[in-house]
């Protein structure tokens, strides 16, 4: 909203020496947000006049048509005598008063102006258009562009211009918030204004309105919830040639609006000035009586921008006895549009159709449904200046002055003659009220104001206020944004000042500390960051066909996607069922980029569809939902598990003076697991299995041991070649994805620290043949569970096959390590332990000792 000092000034009686930087740094304390104060004339020096064309000679001979004209500038030049000016504009003729800057004087940018010589004649001076001035540069404005700026008759030869066009001004340009709809007006911004300074405020809105009377151009609303108040007022025998006065066109174009017509003009002026958006019809194209309903299925609609718009049934509509001819709050109908001369005389046998000038109007202020307003105005992508302010609230008390105020401009400005009354429809309606305890602002901000201050400072934003300890409050109609107590509250705090505020700290409750959960989420990405990988999160939204690029054929249960009903984009319309895809799109990324020794990993939630019916319904708020409606609820929500995923690419250990580099393979991928599971303190198994994305020859099923059986915790190993192809990936990706949920549950408790045995350890080393087929981790486990208490850890050194081992089968040597934690074990014991644990191997898996 541009509001320009000069005119705020006709509403609140500001000192003189008030400028408006000042005006900015009061209404930027009281909470509106005043981006620039943009200054309009600085630059201007020197004459600035009217003049009168006394004659024109046109100059031949050139590329160009060029004019050599005689003005008279009053005695504004000294002399008295006409200044002598070449021209090349054509819009202006003999007897036109003109803007006229004389030799010595400097326009906007440093454009000094001087006699010179030019096309064979003197000019002294120059005739100046809008654009040259600074005041509009729209072609389409008649004072901007390169058109001559052509007055009315009425203005004196040498009269001051820079004064007559109100050249120097200074203009505030705010941002208005949505929740202060009433500030995209003077009226509004006159307010706080005068509230901020302490002044009083001549209210545009105040004025004597005509009574409804039976002369009235017939409305008929048919929604009255959507438009409960609706004026319609008519002024008829209007001069076709009345032009809008330099004062009016000025104001609409600081306020960043184009002056176009008489009427069309004044209805712009008035919603700037009222904040009550206007329509003008010509009457003579309206057939029977205006209504307002909702479209029908099919109707159709061309608006004044000449689009032709198919209509939604949701839409509200103004309509004669032939339909539409406008929607509502947003944009009128071309049918009905506002014709003045120049139009009128252009369309000259262009076609029969053409209308002819604009005598009578019918001016209608009404008051429409904020949300019916916005879902039209975003279904047929288009803002106007009315829906803007609709969209917002306005005040529905507003719109008869609004209309009185607009007549009696046509009536002053264009010779007009009103209708006695109009027609008023509004529906009845009660006045919203909000009990509010007098101390509660206090409360909210920390700082004890008083009831007193309380009172006056909601009185001032006009609310109407009754009560001692417990106010009853009565917001202003023209403040639909003030609904409870707390919205009352901040009228208060920010009419006080914010920066009276007292600064605190805040005083949090003891808390509990982090829950186990909690605990080992951080421990999982400490231990994976430690492990040389980076954190890359990602948004948890999923694309369908990602899911078949990863193979998931259709009854994993990771299809069962729940899908958005308001998605941020089309393309990702679910919530992702896993992590991998999110973290294969940041592997690839950064491989595109040149980084391609890549190791990356995530913790999230993942979202999987709930198995029953749940409720959706919404729930009341007059009290208390039941367990059964909570319960309906949450059976209808995704069951969400915290996931932890890897994965990586390229060399996982870089070469250098050490020795070659090492490239990340699957065995990477099934570490990353165990660097998880070991921070529950889980022993984490590991066996082959097949699961997509995996290549089914490289995949491992990982999983624990719980009192209820085995647990599984996810899957671990090099991707499918097709799944690398499909997704653009390096070659050999491999990745981990584990359930942290589930970890947690099988996860003993408390993590305990290890125990460091003051004992020596005795070393046994084994090498059993076995079946090519039977897994080490198999063996593995058949080794601890022989081995006893004694056993501190197993380790797999070599695996070899070859002929001397024979066909099928292969070599695993182990290192077995023993330590008692009260005494040094005998070679005896630690032999028996080792023949035990080879027991134990022999017969769960077929195993041997080599070389037996």
């Amino acid at each position: 909203m541009r509001v320009p000092l000069s005119w705020l000034r006709e509403y609140v009686d500001l000192p003189a020496g008030i400028t408006g930087r000042d005006v900015q740094a009061k209404l930027v304390a009281a909470g509106l947000e005043v981006e620039t104060v943009e200054q309009l004339g600085g630059d201007l020096k020197g004459p600035l006049v009217v003049g009168e064309v006394l004659a024109i000679e046109e100059l031949t001979g050139f590329k160009k048509p060029i004019r050599h004209c005689q003005v008279d500038v009053g005695t504004a030049n000294g002399t008295g005598e006409p200044q002598n000016i070449v021209c090349g504009a054509r819009n202006f003729a003999v007897g036109d008063k003109v803007v006229v800057v004389l030799p010595g004087a400097e326009l906007p940018g440093g454009f000094a102006i001087s006699a010179r010589k030019t096309y064979g004649k003197v000019s002294e001076g120059m005739i100046c258009s809008g654009s040259e001035l600074g005041m509009s540069d729209s072609a389409a404005d008649p004072w901007g562009g390169g058109g001559i700026i052509v007055l009315l008759p009425e203005h004196r030869p040498g009269a001051d211009a820079v004064e007559l066009l109100e050249l120097v001004d200074e203009v505030l340009d705010i941002a208005v918030t949505p929740d202060r709809g009433y500030c995209l007006s003077l009226r509004g911004v006159a307010r706080e204004t005068a509230t901020a300074f302490g002044l009083p405020l001549r209210d545009p809105v105040l004025l004597e309105v005509a009574e409804p009377g039976e002369s009235g151009h017939p409305v008929e609303v048919g929604d009255p919830a959507a438009c409960d108040h609706f004026t319609a007022r008519t002024v008829t025998g209007l001069r076709p040639d009345a032009e809008s006065p330099v004062w009016l066109r000025r104001r609409l174009q600081k306020a960043g609006m184009r002056p176009l017509s008489l009427p069309v003009d004044i209805t712009n002026y008035v919603m700037l000035e009222t904040g009550q958006p206007l329509h003008a019809y010509d009457r003579s194209r309206i057939s029977g009586a205006i209504g307002v309903r909702r479209a029908t299925a099919g109707e159709k609609l061309t608006t004044l921008d000449g689009t032709q718009r198919l209509l939604d049934p949701d839409d509200l509509v103004i309509v004669d006895d032939r339909g539409p001819i406008g929607l509502a709050g947003v944009m009128g109908g071309a049918d009905t549009e506002v014709a003045d001369t120049e139009t009128a005389a252009e369309g000259e046998g262009a076609a029969e159709s053409t209308p002819p000038a604009t005598t009578e109007v019918v001016i209608e202020a009404a008051h429409f449904s904020p949300v019916a307003v916005a879902r039209t105005a975003r279904r047929h992508k288009l803002s106007s200046e009315a829906s803007r302010r609709f969209e917002r609230g306005v005040d529905p008390q507003a719109a008869a002055a609004a209309a009185q105020r607009a007549v009696d401009l046509l009536v002053r400005l264009a010779g007009g003659t009103a209708d006695e009354g109009g027609t008023t429809v509004a529906a009845p309606s009660e006045p919203h009220t909000i009990s509010i305890p007098a101390d509660h602002p206090d409360r909210i901000a920390g700082v004890e104001y008083g009831r007193e201050t309380v009172i006056r400072r909601l009185r001032q934003i006009g609310c109407h206020v009754d009560g001692q300890d417990r106010l009853l409050v009565t917001p202003p109609s023209w403040r639909p944004d003030l609904t409870d107590p707390s919205d009352l509250a901040e009228e208060v705090i920010r009419l006080e000042g914010y920066e009276n505020l007292p600064a605190t700290l805040p005083r949090p409750p003891a808390g509990l500390g982090l829950t186990a959960r909690q605990r080992l989420h951080r421990r999982v990405g400490r231990a994976l960051s430690g492990a040389g990988y980076t954190e890359s999160p990602n948004y948890p939204f999923l694309s369908p066909e990602t899911l078949d690029r990863l193979g998931l054929d259709a009854a994993d249960p990771r299809r069962a996607l729940v899908r958005l009903a308001n998605p941020l984009s089309d393309a990702e319309p679910a919530l992702r069922t896993t992590l991998l895809p999110g973290l294969l799109s940041a592997l690839r990324r950064n491989d595109g980029r040149g980084e391609h020794d890549l190791a990356l990993f995530e913790t999230g939630l993942v979202f999987r569809a709930a198995d029953g019916p749940g409720s959706t319904v919404r729930l009341p708020v007059d009290r208390r939902p039941t367990d059964e409606e909570v319960a309906g609820l949450d059976a209808a929500l995704p069951t969400q598990p915290r996931h932890a995923a890897v994965v990586l690419a390229g060399a996982r250990e870089r070469s250098g003076w050490w020795g070659p580099e090492r490239r990340s393979g699957w065995a990477d991928a099934v570490e990353a697991a165990r660097t998880v599971a070991w921070e529950a303190g889980v022993e984490l198994a590991v066996r082959q299995a097949e699961q997509a994305p995996w290549h089914p020859g490289r995949c491992a099923e990982l999983y624990v041991s719980a009192p209820g059986g085995e647990v599984r915790l996810g899957h671990a190993g090099e991707l499918h070649p097709r799944v690398v192809k499909a997704l653009g990936l390096p070659e050999r990706t491999s990745a981990m994805e584990l359930d942290l949920d589930e970890l947690e549950r099988a996860a003993s408790g408390v993590l305990q620290a290890p125990r460091i045995s003051t004992f020596p350890v005795a070393t046994q080393d084994v090498a059993l043949v076995v079946p090519a087929a039977v897994a080490s981790a198999e063996v593995e486990a058949a080794l601890r569970e022989g081995a006893g208490e004694l056993l501190e850890s197993v380790r797999l050194f070599d695996v070899f096959t070859g002929e001397q081992i024979g066909a099928g089968r292969k070599s695993l040597a182990y290192a077995l390590r023993f330590r008692a934690a009260d005494r040094t074990l005998t070679a005896e014991e630690a032999s028996a332990a080792r023949d035990s644990a080879v027991s134990a191997a022999a017969e769960r898996t077929g195993a041997v000792l080599r070389g037996e």
